[in-house]
């Protein structure tokens, strides 16, 4: 058996169409998997289903407004009907508003919490019904749930009090759903990217001076990482070689977690 070989499985990916998203995407479409972005952009989808399809995978995008309940119960069972099966959700999807602790509002702190968190969880409870199904016996192959957290969910930082929030919830949900779930075979796992070179960190370096500099002293790799630095990890979270791994945290930061 290939622990790295994703094909025949089917996997929705959040804010999949640039960043990190489209970076485990690339490398489960790779790995051979039927690939459904879901996200806000149109034109952003159908730019990333063509770089997809160039990889030679089968793939689709659909309009999604993760902060809208029906529309992401819609996404799953849109996926299942057109595809038969759902095996991995990536909540990837997430925004940040940067001010200072004092300076929200109330409806901005909501409106991170529920793109970031209150999604996933909607999301990974539409998606419950469709990967218990593959479950079957304790060792054979059932759903993959991979939450997307951050270097947040471990550190604070001032200018990010709703983000952190968020980030830090997903991994305490992660862990309370690995437990629950176990027993269906669906693993939940949550992946901690560290500060990597996409449209989300590049306006914090225009909001935060002195950040780039920073970040690249502070990680022991000594640069900031890419989106498709995400392959590897979304495969083998999203395949077989990854069945007794759940309820885990894993750093994707290039040494960033591990400095002193």
């Amino acid at each position: 058996m290939n622990n790295f070989d994703l094909e025949g499985r089917v996997a929705i990916i959040t804010g999949g169409n640039g960043g990190i998203g489209l970076g485990m995407a690339e490398g489960m479409a790779r790995a051979g998997a039927t690939i459904v972005i879901a996200g806000r952009n149109a034109n952003k989808g159908t730019k990333a289903v063509s770089t997809l399809e160039t990889l030679g995978a089968t793939a689709s995008f659909i309009t999604l407004d993760v902060t809208d309940e029906a529309a992401c119960h819609q996404l799953i069972d849109d996926t299942v009907s057109t595809h038969g099966r759902l095996d991995v959700l990536v909540n990837n999807a997430g925004t940040n508003i940067r001010k200072e602790p004092e300076e929200y509002t109330v409806a901005e702190w909501r409106f991170v919490l529920d793109t970031n968190l209150t999604s996933a969880f909607v999301c990974s409870q539409a998606a419950y019904a469709a990967m218990k199904k593959l479950g079957g016996g304790k060792t054979s192959g059932g759903g993959k749930i991979i939450n997307i957290g951050s270097m947040f969910s471990l550190f604070g930082a001032s200018f990010s009090t709703a983000y952190a929030a968020s980030k830090g919830g997903m991994v305490q949900m992660t862990k309370a759903m690995a437990c629950a779930w176990a027993k269906d075979n669906i693993q939940v796992n949550t992946v901690l990217p560290g500060w990597i070179d996409t449209e989300l960190t590049r306006g914090a370096r225009q909001d935060v001076e002195g950040l780039h500099e920073r970040i690249e002293a502070r990680t022991p790799a000594g640069r900031w990482g890419r989106p498709d630095e995400f392959a590897g990890i979304a495969v083998f979270l999203a395949g077989s070689g990854s069945d007794f791994v759940t309820g885990a945290v894993i750093p994707v930061d290039g040494g960033f977690a591990a400095q002193g």
